[in-house]
Order: C-alpha cells, then structure tokens, then sequence
C-alpha cells in the first residue's frame, strides 16, 4: 500500500471520529436543552398562572407530552422533575430556629416550618398530575418508569421516595373496591386479567372462560381514579381436596364440579398488576377478604390453600450442590451413580456453560440427570429423583434464609404467604410439568395453608419470631 494511500486512511479515520465526537455532543447539547425545556414547563405548571383550570390544563398537557417521549426524553423528564427539590437555605434557616425554640409551644411551631420547609416542589408537582383525568394511572406509571431507570441514580431515588410515600397513601386498602370479576364483567377488565396474568398464562379466551366459571372464583382490587385496572387479582378453584397439579385445575376439558360439593378453596394464581405499585402491598387484604367472602357464601368449605409455584428452588439447588452446601445421602449418591454412570467432570446445572474446575460429584450426578429433556416422563427416573429433590426442596422452603436476612424464607412466595399468615403444608410431585415449572422447581409446587383461626397467629410467628408454621410432614422431610 502507497503512503498516499496510509495517510489517506488516517485522515479518514481522524475524520470519522471528529464526526462522531461532534454528534455525541450535539446530542448531549439537545438533551440539555430539551431538559431545560421541560423544566421551564414544570415551573409554569408549579406557579399556577391563570388560577386552578389553567394550572389543571397545563398539567395534562406536560402528562401527554411525557407520554410521547422516547426513552432518554422520558429520563430528561424525571430528572427535571426530581431537581425541584427544597431550598437548602429555607431548610437550614427553620432547622435554626427549630434549635432556638424557648419553649415547646414555639418548638412545635417551628417544627412546623420545617416540615414545610423540607417538602419539595416536586410534592406540588406530582399532586397536581394527580388531580388530571387519569393522573393517578399516570402516576403510577411514572414510578414504574422510575423503578426502572434509578440504578444508583440518587436524584431519581429521592423522586421515587417521593412518589412512593404518595401513592402509599392514596392507595391504603381502606379507599379500595373489592370486586369479583366473572364471564359477564366489562370486555376491558376481561382483557386485563389476560394481560396481566403472569403465574399461569391464560392462552384463550375458552381459557379464560373455564377460569371464570361457576366452580371458579376471581377477585380484584380497584382504586375509584383507576375503575378499570385491577390492582391485583387472585384466581380460586373451589375443589374436592387440596389441588396438587396445575394442570389437572386448568384442564378446560374437565367436568364443572357443583359448588355445593367442594369443600376447598384453591388460591392458584396471584398477580400484582401495576409495576408503579411495587412495595405498596394489598396481597395480605386480598387472601384475608376473599377467605371472609368464600366463607360466609359457601358453607361447605372448610379449607382454605394455595397451589403455588417455587420459583427459586432449581437456582438455589444449583448453587447448593454447587458449593457442596446440599449434600447428598450416601445411599442417594449409590443411586443416582447407578443411573448416571458418565464422567462427572463437564457436567453443569443446566443452562450453564461446562465450568473451568469439575463440579463436586453431587452436583454432576443431578445436573446430569436433570438435564435430559424427558426425564420426567421417565417413570424410573421419577421413581429415582422424588424422594431426593422432595427432600431438598423441604428443606429449602423450611429452612434457607435469604442472603443476609435471618429468619426471611429464601422463597419470594413463601416469604409472600408466611407473611401473610399460611403454613407451609405440602410439597406435590409433578405439579407443573410446563417448561417453566419444570425449570423453575424440576416440576413441584407446594400448598400453603391459610387456616382462618391460625392466620394472625401464624403471621406474629414469622414476621415477629423469624418462625415459619411448617406442617409436621414436610417438616420431618425437610429434616431427611
């Protein structure tokens, strides 16, 4: 290649990232204007000009505008909103006069100003979104927004908290509407319940409509502002027995059982439909109410249950074993050598990538069985796996703690039903033989008991004594 040619290339590429160089910085110039843009309109919306209907006005329009910007807009928009944030001077100047106070009487009226003093713009900000049609739904998706963009981001954090104590309050039980929702509710409603069902997906609408019939009941919170979206929602087979297959509960196929016979109440599926609403918890009210209801409308039922899904025990087994933290029993290691006789030393959990170092020999030995595709539909295999992953998941449901939170089951819905008063009753062998179930708990699901005249006992147990109500069965599994 010519000399020509060489300096030809560098000057081509000097050019090329001058370019760039240059389109970065007009991007950051647009965005830093396009946020003093917002803020500009923040501000008018915060002085109110023009008395309440212009103020109003302004606010669905700074509402509609948001909803129209891309993603790095969106983000420019919370954090214009979020710099609204109280005077430093105000505040230091009424913590002064706090500390000057003579007497309680003037202490409580300078505590006074500074709680006035601390309250951000932003507060006024979010209220007065909150008073447009549809504000409140907006709202509670701008923290949904927010929840996903603050990753360390201290500004947008200080908003969240913000946002957060608001919908709090607005959103106590005592200003929510229990509803049952059936075949016959608005096409709307209907059509959320489909959109927002993520423990059991509902496929059709003969799905949706064998989960709505006469041995099946569904029930939602609402909010009076959001009269259409369900805040969260539960799904109750009534049933002969305690369920134990999720299948077999959604068969669409199966005869409808007289409600007259059952005597159990399944909670099968429980959603929280509003990310904005995360950490403002209903569910406890929700499985509380709904048993009030079942009760006094169905004489017959005498237990109340869930037939819930372990979402993290395959994650959990995987380390433990992993680590050498779930031993096998030597007996279960006999077994399981006999029915995986390969070479332990590139086997890994599935899904994971082959390790630098050999797994330990008990992690091997499942992970290799597990990883065949048709292993349970294998009747030897089930035979095998049963008692082993029937014990270790015992254990992990009566007894791991999350990371750094002593007496918190590790389980997020175990965590969630404990706190809400349930006793850990049963494990069910081939529960959920869907890929997800499979994946998530190599196929098992558990009931959780709710028994009426236990509940507040139970709760005080575990969320006042880090004790978790274990039934005596699964308990003597768990100690296998």
């Amino acid at each position: 290649m010519s000399e020509v040619a060489v300096q030809a290339g560098i000057l081509d590429r000097a050019l090329r990232r001058v370019s760039t160089l240059w389109r970065d910085m007009a991007a950051a110039v647009a965005g830093t204007e396009q946020q003093a843009d917002i803020a500009a309109r923040l501000r008018d919306c915060l002085e109110a000009k023009g008395g309440e209907i212009s103020a109003r006005n302004r606010a669905a329009s700074m509402a509609e505008a948001y909803r129209t910007l891309d993603e790095a807009g969106r983000t420019d928009f919370l954090r214009a909103l979020a710099a609204f944030d109280s005077d430093p001077a105000a505040v230091a100047r009424a913590m002064e006069a706090v500390a000057a106070a003579a007497d309680p009487a003037e202490r409580a009226v300078a505590t006074a100003r500074l709680r006035r003093a601390l309250e951000p713009p932003r507060i006024r900000l979010l209220t007065a979104f909150a008073a447009i049609p549809d504000g409140v739904k907006f709202l509670v998706d701008l923290r949904g927004d927010l929840i996903a963009r603050m990753d360390g981001d201290k500004l947008l954090r200080a908003l969240e908290t913000d946002l957060k104590g608001l919908l709090a309050a607005w959103f106590d039980v005592g200003f929510l509407e229990l509803r049952r929702i059936d075949w016959h509710s608005p096409a709307i409603v209907l059509e959320k319940l489909v959109q927002y069902e993520a423990v059991h997906r509902i496929r059709t609408w003969r799905d949706l409509k064998n989960r709505l019939d006469s041995d099946r009941r569904c029930y939602a919170f609402f909010h009076p502002r959001m009269p259409e979206e369900p805040l969260i929602f539960v799904e109750v087979a009534l049933v002969q027995g305690m369920a134990d297959s999720v299948q077999r509960l959604l068969d669409e196929k199966a005869p409808v059982l007289d409600p007259a016979k059952a005597d159990t109440a399944v909670f099968y599926s429980i959603n929280n439909c509003q990310r904005g609403l995360d950490g403002i918890s209903f569910g406890n009210f929700l499985i509380k109410r709904v048993v009030g209801l079942l009760s006094d409308e169905f004489r017959n039922i005498r237990t109340f249950c869930t037939l819930s899904p372990i979402p993290g025990f395959r994650r959990w087994l995987d380390a433990a074993l992993a680590k050498g933290d779930a031993a096998l029993t030597e007996e279960e290691r006999k077994a399981l050598k006999a029915a995986a006789p390969a070479p332990l030393a590139l086997v890994a959990p599935e899904g994971a990538a082959a390790p630098a170092d050999p797994l330990p020999e008990d992690a091997a030995l499942l992970a290799r069985l597990l990883s065949r595709r048709s292993w349970h539909r294998d009747e030897a295999m089930q035979k095998l796996l049963e008692p082993i992953l029937a014990r270790l998941c015992a254990r992990y449901l009566a007894k791991e703690d999350a990371p750094g939170r002593a007496g918190r089951a590790r389980d997020p819905v175990a965590h969630f039903h404990l706190s809400n008063g349930a006793r850990i009753e049963r494990l069910n062998w081939r529960a959920d033989t869907s890929e997800n179930g499979l994946r998530q708990a190599a196929g098992l699901m558990v009931n959780y008991l709710y028994d009426p005249d236990r509940i507040e006992e139970n709760h005080e147990l575990y969320v006042g004594e880090g004790k978790r109500p274990v039934s005596a069965a699964l308990r003597r599994m768990a100690k296998g």
